[in-house]
């Protein structure tokens, strides 16, 4: 059913004086020669009625395979009539930053005293409800309100995009398209259900929804009524924020009663190019201690050094893993993780960040993998993103140089794989 409107979304408002240029009249060149400002805002003009009119006709299209589908024609007039090309979404689904961020600056905003003291107010609000969604799922109060902070900041900037517009433009015109087309269908799913009004389904530019910010197929696997109500709110209703986020994990393999992780110190000499898990015993037997107390009795456990060696250091074990189901990146589980013993009122990282490293470009994270590649520790594309085939393509080469193989990219080593390209 769906169309390749290929002139239209390379013709983007302002981008399509050469499309004007080949459909205008003598007259119209005599007009751009009298008075080029003018002639310019027409074909401004033109190219938005160009493109805005390829978007509807992929709606169109859209709506008739929803329609097949078994969505409502009722749902369907409602949800898509009126539905708008947001091309901001298209700049921000484009951006890149500059700096890949460090985790510690990351973890500075995340989990600071702020948004500590206001998930215990949070917590303190909703305590019944979170002690039962606890019972309920097994997953400790305090982590079931640090996800809601670190998502929405409790609930306070989730997004006020129309998730149909942005889900919509995504999948006419954004990088992602296939996936983008089913998140919208999913989210008709939901407003046909009768979970939420269409006007009402609000959320971030990229179609994360609500309090929790499930993405639409998300909210179908997982959302649950909390409040008993008969829909699943995730954008009004605090029992459904928390029954869903509870229930998230819990699927995702929460351990009742084990803990996310712990600090740990490592011996001199440590192998850190290990990436296996093991057993607590045998990490013990190694030399691994915690940082204070004991370590935790892990049947299954990895090692986690976010920022190399000169950094902190954590053994985690399954809920870790579970966080990551929820957003797979060791910054946002370690941030839930740490934000979820602040609010308890357990002690924070101890070991401090070597925050005098100065951060990668994206650009020196794509050098840093086509050197890689050139001196023959193959790490695949260079996408600028230090993914575990980059990590590993490093700490081959820090062992190769008698260096710490930790995996962890400086300038430094960046500067020493120059050289050894030479």
């Amino acid at each position: 059913m769906s169309r390749d409107f290929s002139i239209g979304r390379r013709c983007r408002p302002l981008l399509c004086v050469s499309l004007i240029a080949a459909i205008s009249t003598p007259f119209a060149a005599s007009v751009a020669l009298a008075n080029p400002q003018l002639m310019s805002e027409v074909d401004s003009r033109a190219a938005t009625e160009v493109s805005y009119a390829n978007f509807q006709q992929w709606l169109q299209d859209f709506r008739q395979y929803a329609a097949g589908q078994g969505i409502s024609e009722a749902t369907l007039s409602n949800a898509l009539d009126g539905v708008r090309y947001r091309e901001r979404v298209i700049e921000l689904d484009g951006y890149q930053p500059e700096f890949v961020r460090p985790i510690w600056e990351y973890l500075d905003t995340a989990v600071s005293s702020t948004r500590i003291n206001n998930g215990r107010e949070k917590l303190a609000d909703h305590r019944d409800t979170a002690q039962q969604m606890q019972q309920r799922y097994g997953v400790p109060a305090e982590i079931i309100v640090a996800i809601w902070g670190i998502e929405s900041n409790y609930g306070s900037n989730f997004g006020d995009f129309s998730t149909l517009e942005s889900l919509a433009t995504l999948a006419y015109d954004g990088r992602r398209r296939d996936f983008a087309r089913g998140e919208l269908l999913a989210a008709l799913r939901i407003i046909d259900q009768g979970d939420i009004a269409a006007e009402q389904m609000k959320g971030s530019w990229a179609g994360a929804m609500g309090h929790t910010q499930f993405i639409p197929s998300s909210f179908e696997a997982y959302a649950v009524d909390g409040d008993g109500d008969g829909r699943r709110d995730i954008w009004g209703s605090i029992p459904d924020v928390m029954a869903s986020t509870a229930n998230y994990l819990d699927r995702a393999g929460w351990q009742t009663g084990q803990p996310w992780g712990v600090e740990v110190r490592l011996p001199e000499g440590f192998d850190y190019a290990q990436t296996e898990r093991r057993s607590s015993a045998e990490w013990r037997s190694q030399g691994v201690q915690a940082q204070q107390g004991e370590l935790p009795n892990f049947d299954s456990a990895a090692i986690v050094i976010p920022a190399g060696a000169e950094g902190p250091s954590f053994l985690v074990g399954a809920n870790f893993r579970a966080i990551l189901r929820y957003n797979n990146a060791t910054s946002y589980a370690l941030a839930v993780a740490t934000l979820g013993d602040a609010i308890a009122g357990r002690d924070g990282i101890q070991q401090s960040w070597p925050r005098d490293k100065a951060p990668l470009t994206r650009d020196d994270v794509q050098e840093l993998q086509r050197t890689l590649n050139r001196v023959g520790y193959s790490v695949g594309g260079a996408d600028g993103v230090m993914g575990p085939n980059t990590r590993q393509g490093l700490r081959n080469f820090q062992r190769d140089q008698g260096l710490i193989p930790d995996g962890f990219a400086t300038q430094e080593l960046l500067e020493q794989l120059r050289q050894r390209s030479q």
